[in-house]
């Protein structure tokens, strides 16, 4: 039961990220290659993005999908990031109440957004296996612009009930967070009331996150399927699955681990695990799309190829 704060208690101004380790060496080996990894993304991203804005070719529904993408994931690793690199040189591991709500809801509206993003490119590539002599039609610019705007307004709108509802609770000791960042959950299990209410509310909300738009993008691609293998050419199939196999692999580094720490039931909340999983959707799945995408995409290439022949005859 959570007690009114009195002469040895007071409300938590700031809370201490623990980060991975205490150890000063650990410390900065982790930073040299959370460091690496958040500038391959960061870096990687930002090339499909500029790639995509300066070939005419790629100004299409689906690399229009797939800039925004990458400009959410930049947006991911970038809310988290930094400051654990500076907790991991720095003695100080401290984040402001105002600093640590900020972080939860960026973070939060970010990666809901992104849920209800792969959701729109499975539908686009739904679309463009299904109708491909439609595709332009279906997909116009007027609804590709409606079906992004949607995804943000949904993510941020979900993330603030989220956020609001778990930073109003009351803190009033101790306040040391088991993680590298204002992770809902782990902020949670700091306050000091019964916070039953407000994880049953997370539940729905992580089902309706999560269920749903896995429940989508399945229904997609068993239509997909269905469609694929209508195709008699053995080679016009392989064709038609490899461009869903980027997407499918997107999926699933995004959405496993993010459904094992948010479905969950809190009695099997382990701090220690739960914070290293979390990389696979925080870093590792930025760092992935772009590699995933660029390999496997002839087009993404060409560009950049084209690209730097341009670059050259400049010089």
């Amino acid at each position: 039961m959570w007690m009114p704060p009195g002469q040895n208690q007071s409300w938590v101004s700031e809370f201490i990220l623990l980060g991975f380790s205490s150890d000063p060496m650990t410390n900065r080996i982790l930073f040299s290659v959370f460091l690496l990894l958040y500038l391959s993304s960061v870096l990687g991203n930002g090339l499909i993005i500029t790639l995509i804005f300066l070939d005419m070719h790629l100004h299409t529904p689906m690399y229009f999908f797939l800039c925004i993408l990458s400009l959410l994931d930049m947006g991911c690793v970038t809310t988290t990031m930094p400051q654990m690199l500076v907790h991991l040189l720095s003695r100080s591991q401290t984040i402001s109440f105002a600093g640590c709500w900020l972080q939860m809801y960026m973070f939060g509206a970010l990666a809901l957004t992104e849920c209800f993003f792969l959701v729109v490119m499975a539908f686009d590539r739904y679309v463009a296996i299904c109708y491909p002599l439609r595709y332009t039609v279906i997909l116009s610019w007027g609804l590709c612009t409606q079906l992004s705007a949607g995804t943000w307004v949904c993510g941020f709108f979900f993330s603030l009930i989220h956020t609001f509802l778990t930073m109003r609770l009351p803190y009033c000791g101790p306040n040391t967070v088991n993680h590298y960042f204002c992770e809902g959950p782990s902020v949670r299990n700091l306050a000091c009331m019964d916070t039953h209410v407000i994880e049953m509310v997370d539940s729905v909300i992580s089902v309706f996150m999560v269920v749903a738009p896995l429940s989508l993008i399945l229904a997609s691609y068993i239509r997909i399927a269905q469609a694929i293998l209508k195709i008699k050419s053995m080679q016009a199939r392989c064709k038609a699955f490899s461009t869903c196999a980027s997407h499918l692999t997107v999926i699933t580094f995004f959405y496993a681990p993010a459904t094992y720490i948010y479905m969950k039931p809190n009695s099997s909340y382990s701090p220690e695990r739960d914070k290293q999983i979390s990389l696979f959707y925080n870093i590792f799945s930025a760092l992935l799309n772009p590699v995933v995408y660029s390999l496997r995409n002839k087009d993404i290439k060409g560009a950049f190829l084209k690209v730097m022949g341009k670059a050259r005859v400049t010089w």
